[in-house]
């Protein structure tokens, strides 16, 4: 069953924000993850919700998003992107 990742992400450094980018897009791609929306236009509808800039992910599983999540390659990534930005993310399983 697919998983989707939901991030909603304020970008503090756009320049060194690409350098992650650079680095994430690949790594993607060799997990079976692919991008949905990716910083397009939003609205919100109802609720509180402010969301910045928002990202939806499709991995083939939750065990191949937490296997990702949690590799050395992401975690190396992460430290980049949370130097130049802040996230909020879940996780859902699929129907």
């Amino acid at each position: 069953m697919a998983a989707y990742v939901i991030f909603d992400v304020e970008i503090r450094d756009p320049q060194q924000y690409q350098s992650f980018m650079r680095g994430v897009k690949p790594a993607l791609e060799a997990a079976g993850a692919k991008y949905l929306a990716r910083g397009g236009a939003h609205k919100v509808y109802e609720g509180d919700w402010e969301p910045r800039r928002i990202v939806i992910l499709e991995f083939p599983s939750v065990a191949a998003w937490e296997e990702f999540y949690s590799g050395a390659t992401y975690q190396g990534l992460k430290a980049i992107r949370d130097a130049c930005s802040s996230a909020r993310l879940v996780s859902v399983e699929g129907v």
